[in-house]
Order: C-alpha cells, then structure tokens, then sequence
C-alpha cells in the first residue's frame, strides 16, 4: 500500500477515536483503514495500537510514530502551500513593529520601493522602542536592535547599525574641537535615555578607548536627541544613517571619522511556524536587501 496514504489513514484514526469514524470522515470503509494501519504494523514491526471490540488506544510505540506523521504530513502540506503561493501575487496585511527612530528615519522611507513589488498588501506598522512580543500581541514581523535575548522567533541577521559622533559647530567654536576621544571625557554630551550610562567605545588599529563624556542632557526620544544636537547642548552619538542628513546640511560636524566605532546589530525576527504567507516570504527578501542582509539566519 501507499505509504503515504497509509500515514493519512493512521493520523486520522488517532484523531478521530476508532476505524470506524475515520472510514467516514475518510470515505473508506472500516476494513481498508484496517488494512492500512496493519500495513503500518507491517513494514515498522510493530503493533500502533492496541484494539478490542469496545476501544483502541495507542501503544507506546505508537504515540511517537503518530506525532512523526503529523509533522510530515503537515510539512508536505506546507510545501504545497508555498508551491501554490510563489504562484500567486503577495496580498493581505502584514502587521510589523520597529524601533522608534529607525522605523521613522529609515524604514518608512523606504517602503514605497516595497509597495512597487507587492502594492496588493497593507502595511500595519507600530513604532516603539518597548521590545513588543509578536506571539502574544499578534505581530507578524519585528526589526530589533541589540543583543537579543532568547526567544520563540526566527532571527535573521541584518547590517550593523554603525555609530557616529558629532557636534553641532557653534558647540565646537564653544568649547573646541576634540582631537582625541579620551578629551571627550570633559565634553558635555547629548544622550539617548536606555543607552545613556553605557561608555562609547573607539577603536583605531591596536588602540582602543572607552570614554564617559558628561551628560549636558538626555532624552528618551532620538530625534530629540538630535534637536538638542544640532542646537549646541553637546556632542552626540547616533547612528550614522541618522546623522548623516545634518552633517551634509551643515548642522553637525562629524568627529573622529578615523577611528572604528561600537556598533549596534540589527535583526528581523518573524515567527518560527513554517506557514509563511507570501506577502511576509516578499517583505523579509526586501528588508533584507534594503537593510543588508549578514547571511546569517538562525531560530531561538
């Protein structure tokens, strides 16, 4: 008998109770399900269930091989699934969360190249720098950036946020240009709320500094940060992607463009079930060229 079939059978008995209610639901009769599970039997040399006139339960055996047969049966029915849907135009809503300021300064930017390649799904994005739980609060998608702690995601590995540093140029005709990062220590700085108390970190070749500058004010917003920047109240570091646009417009001055600076990785986690819609199957191959993909994906 077909193996497969024979493995249809049998994960339908389990479910329904007896041969009996799995030859309706089936629509074979109580002895070809018969046949099919003593095929089983058969070819695996042992007995799956034990059966008498009134009831059948499962042997011990028999449990482990049931829910074997559930995952390859669900795995051939997913595969059918993605077969059928890379046929099929990306539709539906997608439902994605994302750090505050990057999700604002670079994410939303950038979807309208994502509405060109799948204009049939909607987008339901949430910007927050709480790390929300996409299981429990219904999200499809996340960017996180960070270390990341253990979870029941799949995490894929994006380019590093890289760092800059830089001053608005009334502050540095103010208190002067520092020449190197250990002068940071007597600057006033501009900081980011979660990170404020953490040291910035420089590297150039075998020469490495971590520096406190003093804290003139912090702020628990980024573009906020960055306002208090470009208006002098001190020397700030940010991502790079972030500072940029002030920098060639002239309200920041970028500082040891030299040395190496900490950076910060950045993730898209998504669910680990495999039933993968194809509006998220196109919106993780476009963050993923649009953000830089490290080639690296891993489950935790």
């Amino acid at each position: 008998m077909d193996l497969f079939r024979s493995m249809q059978v049998f994960v339908a008995t389990v479910q329904a109770g007896s041969m009996s209610a799995a030859a309706s639901g089936l629509g074979l009769s109580p002895a070809m399900v018969g046949q099919h599970i003593a095929a089983l039997e058969t070819r695996l040399g042992t007995r799956l269930l034990n059966r008498t006139t009134r009831r059948q339960s499962l042997t011990d055996f028999g449990t482990g091989y049931a829910e074997q047969c559930r995952d390859i049966l669900e795995r051939v029915a997913v595969t059918d699934q993605d077969a059928q849907a890379s046929q099929t135009q990306a539709r539906g809503q997608l439902r994605i969360t994302a750090p505050t300021t990057f999700g604002a300064q670079a994410l939303v930017p950038s979807l309208r190249r994502y509405r060109e390649i799948a204009p049939e799904v909607s987008l339901d994005l949430t910007l927050s720098d709480r790390n929300i739980d996409l299981v429990d609060e219904g999200f499809d998608l996340a960017f996180r950036l960070g270390s990341l702690p253990d979870s029941r995601l799949i995490v894929r590995s994006l380019a590093s946020y890289r760092m800059m540093i830089a001053a608005a140029p009334d502050y540095l005709k103010r208190l002067g240009t520092p020449r190197h990062p250990l002068e940071l220590a007597s600057h006033e700085a501009v900081g980011f709320t979660p990170s404020a108390r953490s040291p910035w970190r420089l590297s150039r070749g075998d020469e490495v500094v971590e520096v406190m500058p003093r804290r003139s004010i912090t702020v628990n917003h980024g573009q906020a940060v960055r306002t208090a920047a470009c208006a002098g109240l001190g020397v700030v570091m940010q991502p790079a992607l972030l500072l940029a646009e002030h920098v060639r417009a002239g309200q920041l001055v970028q500082l040891f463009a030299d040395w190496q600076l900490q950076e910060r990785p950045m993730s898209l986690l998504y669910h680990r079930d495999r039933r993968m819609t194809q509006a998220l199957r196109s919106f993780i191959a476009f963050a993923v060229d649009e953000f830089g993909a490290v080639d690296k994906i891993r489950a935790t």
